[in-house]
């Protein structure tokens, strides 16, 4: 009986834990909603030449990847680092944030010269393209799931090390779930207003015609979202990390723009944190614009410029 009341008691404290790593969880995952949705935006626009029946086999290898990035590669970093060299987390992060404005930044610059890739038939891809397309996409991933990881660490920062790790392993999977549960419907509504448009009523087959005709616009639409995401995010991480503790390089500029983002939110009345919110999301996207474009133009006009300036010696 006494080994008994034990077991009991031990269960009791495991439940009690388990109670706490959800609520840890669910706070952890809440503050960091804002790049949960970049990362939903993001994705959707690698699968805009797909065929219809690879889309979901397409998801779920993004889906893994991003699992894998979470659980393989960004939990035991963040974990070792924060535990040993919390000095170097910053500094990864601005390499990943520089990375994240550099492809919104190469994105403008494909549009805006005509140098963009033609968009290739559905039918016409190759498993080559595929798998190259899917690891853009996980690359992509690698930066926002670590922005994610990193908020999420920081706001359970002061739990143990075993309900911390526990915790963000909880946190991995549910952002996995909810943001590729949302590519996945979003690629597969035309296919959805397809099969509507077949039923019998009246109110299902436009409703389903209304969908297969948005869906283009919709995919658009999410292109530039995700676009504006990459520079807002990678921009976000510059200005949140530049300057932060343990970096002793020059003060934050993020002080200024959150000081600034307060008086707005407290001056502005009804529409104060909306005003506020916007202002520091311009400001991250200014940064990340500016600091992808500088990317940029190392690494295409001078090489083009040496390529010119060789052809003009050999002629």
């Amino acid at each position: 009986m006494g080994l008994l009341d034990d077991i009991a008691a031990l269960a009791k404290l495991a439940a009690a834990s388990i109670d706490d790593v959800g609520a840890a969880a669910g706070r952890a995952t809440a503050k960091a909603a804002g790049v949960v949705v970049d990362d939903t935006a993001v994705t959707p626009q690698y699968l805009r030449s797909v065929a219809a029946k690879r889309e979901l086999p397409i998801v779920w290898k993004i889906a893994k990847g991003s699992i894998r990035n979470k659980l393989l590669f960004i939990l035991p970093a963040a974990l070792l680092l924060s535990q040993f060299l919390p000095w170097l987390l910053p500094i990864i992060l601005m390499i990943g944030g520089t990375y994240l404005a550099y492809e919104g930044a190469e994105k403008i610059w494909h549009k805006v010269s005509g140098h963009h890739d033609a968009v290739v038939p559905a039918t016409e891809i190759s498993p080559e393209a595929e798998k190259k397309m899917i690891a853009g996409a996980v690359r992509t991933d690698l930066i926002l799931s670590a922005e994610i990881m990193v908020i999420a660490l920081a706001e359970v920062a002061g739990e143990a090390f075993w309900s911390r790790l526990m915790i963000l392993v909880v946190v991995a999977f549910v952002i996995t779930v909810i943001v590729y549960g949302i590519v996945a419907a979003i690629v597969k509504m035309d296919d959805v207003g397809l099969r509507m448009a077949q039923y019998d009523s009246g109110f299902a087959k436009t409703f389903g015609r209304g969908l297969v005709k948005a869906m283009p616009r919709v995919l658009a639409v999410i292109s530039v979202v995700g676009t504006i995401a990459m520079l807002w995010v990678g921009g976000h991480i510059l200005l949140v990390n530049l300057g932060a503790d343990g970096t002793g390089w020059i003060p934050a500029p993020y002080e200024w723009v959150h000081h600034l983002e307060v008086a707005i939110h407290d001056g502005a009345g009804a529409l104060g944190g909306t005003l506020g919110w916007l202002f520091n999301t311009l400001c991250s996207a200014i940064v990340g614009l500016i600091v992808g474009a500088v990317v940029v133009a190392v690494l295409h006009l001078l090489p083009s410029r040496k390529k010119k300036e060789e052809e003009s010696v050999s002629h």
